[in-house]
């Protein structure tokens, strides 16, 4: 029994919907994060069809080799030994004319689901398909997380695989994998392996991604959260020495992103306390105990307007802008100068 979707299908309502027996005839999986558009792709391939009918049941084509009829020709095929027939499109974003999915759309085949991956992008939502795919069938955008997203998503990520992470660990992963989530998720897949009672502990990441313990980026955030001058001194003199394992492409970003939360969290409702700074600014309530609101009581507003102008600048330098001569070392001895005084 097919099901109508609302707008804005997620891979939680799909999974939830097809594990009821809704099953819709089209899937139409887009966006710029592909690691949803896989995971919809391969629980929807298991669901249908078990793996002794595929080999009859399973047609799958490529959008850049074939056409929206060949896809339609396909789907309008007919099962054998099997309840139904699957026809998967890969890179369905190379396909040109959407039309005769349009006309398909109306009057879709009750035995074929058709399931359509487009990566990198999204339908024009003006086009007619897609308030025909929203109609009769069920249209996912899978966005790209937000950086502050990522050590959430991480925690629930490992909360999933019964298994817990400590917040530091969390936000150490996130930052330096990056919102890569195929790639976080293996990397959270290999920890596991070498967790111990299945926590996944700050050491442990800085032992996978080979972080020194002591000079880091977090341990930079910590101390200029605490203005610890002599702190901030050792890690920029480590990371200087060592530019390879800290570039300033790197840490810049890290920079920019605590600060704005900082500049962010001045305009909290109500009485700032770390649960609405932590709701407020987006991060989990133990970042905004541990890192914010001790540099909150350090740094005015309208110094952290300047030091976040400041990094842009550092940016704009480290890239060659205004900047014939000055190493990238100096150039981040400089800004934490700037930040701390």
């Amino acid at each position: 029994m097919a099901k109508k979707n609302p707008t804005g299908a997620t891979h939680e309502t799909i999974v939830a919907d097809v594990r009821a027996g809704n099953i819709a005839p089209v899937y139409y999986l887009m966006g710029e994060e592909s690691y949803y558009i896989d995971h919809v792709a391969d629980f929807l391939l298991d669901s249908l069809l078990r793996p002794e009918e595929r080999d009859f049941n399973l047609i799958t084509l490529f959008g850049a080799e074939t056409d929206a009829t060949a896809v339609v020709q396909a789907a309008m095929g007919f099962p054998m030994g099997a309840e139904r027939m699957v026809v998967m499109v890969k890179e369905a974003q190379n396909l040109k004319d959407l039309a005769p999915l349009e006309a398909y759309l109306k009057q879709p085949q009750p035995t074929s689901v058709l399931i359509l991956c487009h990566k990198n992008g999204v339908l024009d939502r003006r086009k007619g398909v897609v308030k025909l795919l929203e109609k009769h069938g069920v249209l996912m955008e899978s966005a790209k997380l937000r950086d502050y997203q990522l050590a959430t998503w991480v925690k629930n990520y490992v909360q999933r695989k019964k298994a817990t992470i400590e917040p530091q660990a969390a936000e150490m992963l996130a930052d330096f994998v990056g919102a890569d989530l195929s790639r976080l998720s293996g990397e959270i897949d290999k920890l596991l392996l070498s967790a111990k009672l299945s926590i996944i502990s700050l050491g442990l990441v800085q032992e996978h991604i080979g972080v020194s313990k002591e000079f880091n980026i977090f341990e930079l955030l910590d101390a200029l959260g605490k203005k610890d001058v002599v702190k901030v001194n050792r890690i920029a003199n480590y990371f200087d020495k060592n530019p390879k394992k800290n570039p300033i492409q790197m840490v810049l970003p890290a920079l920019f992103r605590f600060f704005s939360q900082l500049m962010l969290a001045y305009y909290t409702p109500g009485t700032k306390s770390p649960r609405e700074i932590a709701s407020w600014v987006g991060v989990s309530d133990w970042q905004a105990e541990r890192n914010i609101l001790p540099a909150m009581r350090l740094y005015s507003g309208r110094k952290v307007m300047d030091i976040i102008g400041q990094i842009r600048r550092t940016d704009a330098k480290s890239k060659g802008v205004d900047n014939p001569a000055i190493e990238s070392g100096d150039l981040m001895k400089e800004l934490l100068f700037f930040i701390l005084h």
